[in-house]
């Protein structure tokens, strides 16, 4: 595990959320219940904003809510899938981003959703608007429930990783390491 500055990284978080669930179509969130043990919870509907938070939606989730009361810190997991990512980290024998992010947050309140948070869930549901299941899974989506994000860390895999752990990357974000490794390969 490597702490990761939040602030300086939060795009380069939102970015791998981003693949990461393109390629799993949800995310784990840990949560503690009323008994002091841990829950884990698969979400589909998260989504993460530009100032460190996010909101998720809590339609299906039953045990999350009602961790909220007395232990609203949560951890959110999100690991890239994606076959590609992985063929071509094992080809390097290296990952060029991280396999996986844990973000760590507290939970907030349970609120009906703005307009542009019924757009943005539509938005990332409309592969499937044709099909039944559609509606009856999404149709009725009336709650979400806020997340302020307070740290978060890599998931490390051994010697592959290694790369990621560089001065330049943890100052500079993914981002730079990527646009490197584009120019080098153009060369």
């Amino acid at each position: 595990m490597i702490a990761l500055d939040i602030k300086t990284h939060w795009p380069d978080i939102r970015q791998h959320f981003k693949r990461s669930f393109s390629t799993n179509f949800h995310v784990a969130i840990a949560s503690i219940d009323s008994q002091g043990l841990p829950v884990n919870t698969p979400i589909g509907s998260l989504f993460l904003y530009r100032d460190c938070r996010g909101i998720y939606y809590e339609k299906y989730p039953s045990t999350l809510p009602g961790n909220v009361a007395a232990h609203p810190e949560i951890c959110v997991l999100a690991v890239n899938s994606g076959v590609w990512f992985w063929l071509r980290s094992l080809l390097q024998n290296r990952f060029y981003a991280y396999p996986g992010i844990r973000l760590h947050g507290i939970l907030g309140i349970s609120r009906k959703p703005s307009e542009l948070e019924k757009k943005r869930l539509k938005r990332r549901m409309r592969a499937t608007r044709f099909l039944p299941g559609n509606k009856s899974l999404w149709g009725d989506m009336d709650s979400v429930r806020e997340i302020q994000f307070t740290r978060a860390e890599s998931v490390q895999l051994g010697s592959m990783s290694s790369r990621l752990n560089t001065k330049q990357y943890h100052k500079n974000g993914i981002s730079s390491l990527l646009n490197k490794e584009t120019k080098r390969e153009q060369t």
